[in-house]
């Protein structure tokens, strides 16, 4: 895809060098400018190419026009997408469970890369396929797309500085207490494996959860935040208290009663990277967990 940013020098500007523009004003890294200068039409005064260190005039119109790779080892799959916001730099869509979010080992064309790259495609767009915040394969909910270089690398720094918010609703074993925070670090399990654990040698981990409801005699529905954003967070830090997930079989306790941990990234809040609005999207509860509180309550 191609994004193109035009903006008029105003006072702020006027007689300063473009590359101190696009670091203060874009927040622009060395390899994104590096990126733009490569095409001719990448930096531009009033429609004539420049380059970085050209003298800035009030009035004058900056172009910027972003080019953009392509996912070429993304197989396109007609995957249904339910997408509930898109603007030209961000899509943001409600994963369903089972689906992972990457292609990997076995699963090479029923991700969500392959419906995007196939949504996109349908449009007559290419892309790169850039998830913002990582969804395991079952775990569902809200999950942020970024639909250039420029987006994602202004929105993973939020998401470093710990700067988006997001919250979980989880079904969980045993019965909660109101509310309690989780400060444990977290590192590998064995090296070269998946599994987390809680270890002193670990990097710090911050988990806060509040008991929304207590489900019969064995479960409690919890609204869980991370402060942090460790792998498997949620799933080691409610392991690591005595309420692993219902459902999962590599913290917990696998049951038949569910299909899946019962995780669900239910909202995320940040600022968007171009316009600096504040933004909040949520996604209600699927309908696997509904049934699952229904039927152990």
């Amino acid at each position: 895809m191609i994004r193109i940013f035009n903006y008029t020098i105003d006072d702020v500007y006027n007689g300063v060098s473009i590359k101190t523009l696009l670091h203060s004003r874009y927040s622009m890294s060395t390899a994104l400018i590096s990126n733009l200068k490569k095409y001719d039409d990448g930096i531009m005064i009033n429609g004539k190419r420049v380059n970085v260190l050209y003298k800035l005039n009030k009035g004058e119109v900056l172009t910027l026009t972003m080019h953009d790779g392509v996912s070429e080892s993304i197989t396109p799959t007609d995957i249904p997408l339910d997408i509930i916001y898109e603007d030209e730099d961000i899509m943001v869509i409600n994963k369903p469970p089972h689906m992972p979010t990457h292609p990997s080992a076995g699963n090479y064309e029923n991700t969500l890369a392959n419906g995007v790259i196939a949504c996109w495609k349908q449009r007559g767009e290419t892309g790169v396929f850039r998830a913002v915040n990582r969804l395991d394969k079952n775990t569902s909910g809200v999950i942020v797309i970024a639909k250039n270089a420029y987006t994602h690398a202004r929105m993973c720094d939020e998401l470093r500085n710990n700067l988006m918010k997001k919250t979980y609703i989880a079904i969980v074993c045993g019965h909660t207490d109101e509310s309690g925070t989780v400060n444990a670090p977290i590192g590998r399990y064995r090296e070269g494996i998946i599994k987390r654990c809680v270890r002193s040698d670990g990097r710090a981990a911050i988990t806060h959860y509040k008991t929304i409801m207590h489900i019969g005699g064995r479960y409690s529905l919890v609204k869980v935040q991370p402060e942090t954003g460790r792998t498997h967070q949620i799933r080691v830090h409610m392991a690591h208290i005595s309420h692993p997930l219902a459902g999962d079989f590599l913290y917990g306790v696998e049951t038949h009663e569910a299909s899946r941990q019962m995780l669900h990234a239910y909202e995320i809040g940040f600022i968007h990277p171009v316009t600096n609005e504040h933004m909040s999207f949520l996604c209600d509860i699927p309908h696997d967990m509904r049934h699952f509180i229904d039927k152990n309550s």
